[in-house]
């Protein structure tokens, strides 16, 4: 497995990121929907990255900038064939050390409160995240989990 920086341009990774808003769509009401199109992955203040095991997209996550000492997880995905390999911890893993990397001090992330993001949840406890109130621009949701991890 590789992980590498992406410039969203691959077919791809447009098919993944397409997989990841239609689940979203499925599974949270459109006002509880934060994930993120292709376009807006693109924005100056957004890092991007894709997992390969070999030349097959294993999934990808983007890291936000919200001020010099504070990031966002976003877009964090696995591919449907790549589930339950450990790809989740690989991802995370390697966004929490660049988060380190660039001097943030804290960490956050919005994942849904339904059963469908139970194992997020859990994988982002693992890691060490604890619930949060919301930050940024976000509004207190019954379907969101709010979590930081301070680094």
């Amino acid at each position: 497995m590789r992980i590498q920086p992406d410039d969203l341009t691959g077919p791809e990774i447009a098919v993944l990121l397409q997989e990841h808003l239609n689940d979203m769509n499925a599974v949270s009401p459109p006002e509880s929907k934060h994930a993120l199109d292709l376009t807006t992955l693109k924005a100056s203040d957004i890092s991007f990255w894709t997992i390969w095991q070999q030349q097959q997209l294993a999934g990808c996550v983007a890291l936000k900038q919200l001020n010099t000492r504070q990031g966002e997880i976003k877009s964090m995905r696995s591919a449907t064939a790549f589930r339950g390999q450990g790809l989740g911890k690989l991802l995370l893993q390697h966004v929490i050390t660049e988060a380190k990397n660039r001097g943030y001090q804290q960490l956050f992330l919005e994942t849904g409160a339904m059963d469908y993001f139970a194992p997020a949840r859990a994988l982002y406890k693992d890691f060490g995240f604890e619930p949060c109130a919301p930050f940024a621009s976000y509004k207190e949701d019954p379907n969101s989990v709010f979590m930081l991890l301070q680094l």
